[in-house]
């Protein structure tokens, strides 16, 4: 709940950190009033939070926790903040009556719950949504223990200052840990709070004011003997019934030093405070807690929590590149949170699929030995380790071949796919052979220091041997002899490679890519056929999606998106059925990614194939699925299943689907 407005009366829109208030009673006086009271702080019960969040709460404070637009323009701000997307799963916590819920599943975000400690407000909040007919639970409970299992949520919400109810300070950390437990790894934490450190010198010692023509408040106020709580006292009087309630309260006052102190002891990190907000509200009279607030934000870095075996699940292990080694394609050479965050996107996808267990290897020193260990006692192995043995490209077919030795069944491309089309040159015959169109090229070996273009400018300059765009920048398409120089020169020197380059005629058509999961010829399905949109690139640069796309936030080519292609329909028919006739020729299987360009005419020329392509939940392949309507979950589990029917290990009659969240 919350003291959406003013400290004394009742906080917010939201049980106040936790405990459920007393059903209200009919506007009789609850006890007599005290009269003059010298101590406010003897008086304030270590349950306050149990007794104020009722109807007279909602009357006292309705200019700011009845008041739509308000909460309109708050949810704004906090979607915004927290990047919040319509899949998250997002727990309103100490929610009131859930007017903050019921914003954001009117918003059509599909999995929002509130939770108070209020069976009253609880109760008006399940009747707002079936009187609407909006999709949101709410439920009872202590913010102290909550009743959700580990990892449910990707961002958590605390709002209206419902924050700092308890009598001590380890009440409110062990706020702060259960919301840490629920939390998804890189789950998201907002707390809106009072502005402690204004408060305190600007607090309203006595006040009063009308509520409506037959309500008025008088209110006082004293800091806390420690000075950390405002204490408060609020008499509600009718003008024909007398007092009806006379109540003490005491809310913590947090600064942003305090408050950031504390998460980091819950084990919270990239603390932030992105908002201070005033409390636009149209009575304006006495705002208490809720005259000026602040925003906290902060994100939990943690592991997943195991789940219990259970007897019929297939164990699964899952390979990944080792994050303690460098890695040479990366531009510090080094695993940065945005590879942490997508390796846990994908734990979390995989998480939601039922009848599968799995476990996950990235140390690369002790790797032979582990897979040694489950060789025999694995149902499969998910190498989604495109960074190589060793985070080595030139090492990506060892892990397959490993694996094979081992006799350790695994999805992707085998030992020789990936060594074929490591090579682009090489693809690039075998594809003129079959009769697919590729660009004109120009072999260069690092010994040759001369040599003849044949064909004419631009041209687009790359590694022959390589993938995840290394070494191609927007320096790499020349338009004279001397910037093809000064390309080579580059990715000779920059990048340090020394092995063969290829230079090919520079396209200027659609950038396409064409993803397929299965394995041609038998069981497959093209994913629906993505281009690069290149229209928030400057007109000076040239359209390609390089190594700065993929790598460098800071770069123009950063806002490039994929988007479905429109192309004719006889231009899809050939590129779909040479995609599929090149990937059964390489043996691609499970999953494939081949990247094409059409010329200024419109033909289409085969640019490189990528077996085991980007798995990650932001990546092509996850987009193309996204196009047709397919989770990041179900494209990892279509991946999953492409193997098993490859194997002949996918025999049980009932179909894995994504599980319930919780389950």
């Amino acid at each position: 709940m919350s003291s959406d407005k003013k400290p004394p009366s009742k906080p917010h829109n939201k049980h106040k950190n936790g405990h459920p208030p007393q059903k209200p009673k009919d506007l009789k006086p609850r006890r007599r009033t005290l009269g003059p009271v010298f101590n406010l702080e003897e008086h304030v019960p270590s349950d306050w939070w149990c007794r104020i969040f009722n109807s007279l709460y909602l009357k006292t404070d309705a200019d700011v926790v009845d008041d739509l637009e308000i909460t309109r323009s708050e949810i704004s701000l906090i979607a915004n903040s927290l990047e919040l997307l319509p899949e998250h799963r997002i727990l309103d916590l100490c929610c009131g009556q859930g007017r903050h819920t019921l914003e954001l599943a009117r918003r059509g975000f599909r999995h929002v719950e509130g939770m108070d400690r209020s069976h009253y407000l609880i109760q008006k909040a399940k009747e707002q949504a079936k009187a609407e007919g909006v999709v949101a639970r709410f439920r009872e409970g202590d913010a102290r223990k909550l009743p959700y299992p580990p990892d449910s949520f990707d961002a958590v919400l605390v709002l209206g200052n419902s924050f700092g109810y308890f009598e001590t300070l380890q009440d409110d950390l062990r706020v702060l840990k259960e919301i840490k437990r629920v939390l998804k790894p890189w789950g998201k934490l907002l707390i809106d709070i009072t502005d402690g450190e204004y408060l305190r010198e600007n607090y309203q010692k006595r006040s009063w004011e009308w509520i409506d023509s037959k309500f008025f408040v008088c209110r006082e106020r004293s800091l806390s003997l420690d000075g950390d709580r405002l204490v408060s006292r609020e008499v509600i009087t009718h003008v024909e019934k007398g007092v009806v309630a006379d109540q003490f309260y005491a809310e913590r006052l947090y600064s942003k030093e305090s408050i950031g102190r504390l998460l980091v002891q819950a084990g919270f990190g990239e603390v932030a405070f992105p908002e201070r907000l005033l409390t636009q509200s149209q009575r304006a009279q006495d705002l208490g807690m809720m005259e000026r607030r602040i925003i906290v934000t902060s994100k939990v870095r943690k592991e997943w929590t195991p789940r219990k075996q259970k007897q019929d699940e297939k164990h699964i292990v899952v390979l990944l590149g080792d994050p303690n080694k460098q890695d040479p394609l990366k531009p510090k050479g080094i695993f940065d949170d945005d590879d942490f965050y997508t390796i846990d996107q994908m734990k979390s996808a995989l998480r939601e699929l039922k009848g599968y267990r799995f476990t996950y290897l990235s140390n690369h020193d002790t790797l032979i030995q582990d897979l040694m260990k489950y060789a025999g006692k694995v149902d499969l192995v998910m190498n989604l380790c495109d960074e190589g043995y060793l985070n080595d490209p030139r090492k990506e077919l060892h892990v397959p071949a490993l694996l094979e030795s081992l006799g350790i069944p695994y999805t992707g491309g085998g030992p020789q796919c990936l060594a074929f089309c490591y090579d682009k040159s090489l693809v690039r015959g075998i594809a003129q052979e079959m009769g697919i169109p590729v660009p004109k090229a120009l072999f260069v070996k690092p010994e040759d220091l001369t040599f003849e273009l044949s064909f004419d400018f631009p041209v687009i300059v790359k590694p022959d041997l390589g993938d995840s765009s290394f070494g191609i920048t927007a320096r790499s398409v020349a338009t004279s002899a001397e910037e093809l120089l000064n390309a080579i020169l580059e990715i000779r020197q920059k990048f340090g490679y020394e092995r063969p380059l290829l230079v090919e005629e520079f396209l200027t058509g659609k950038d396409i890519s064409v993803g397929i999961i299965g394995t041609p010829p038998n069981s497959y399905i093209v994913l629906p056929i993505t281009e690069e949109d290149y229209s928030e690139v400057p007109d000076d640069l040239p359209k390609i999606c390089g190594y700065e796309a993929k790598w460098c936030p800071d770069s123009p080519y950063w806002k490039i998106r994929s988007i479905p292609s429109n192309l004719p329909v006889e231009t899809e028919k050939d590129v779909i059925k040479w995609c599929v006739e090149l990937s059964e020729r390489l043996e691609c299987r499970d999953y494939v990614r081949l990247d094409w360009r059409l010329d200024e005419d419109g033909n289409p020329k085969l640019l490189e194939v990528n077996p085991n392509p980007g798995w990650c939940w932001d990546g092509h392949l996850a987009k193309m699925s996204a196009h047709m309507g397919t989770s990041y979950s179900e494209m990892l589990y279509a991946i999953i299943r492409a193997a098993e029917e490859r194997l002949g290990t996918d025999n049980e009659e009932v179909r894995r689907v994504p599980r319930a969240a919780g389950e």
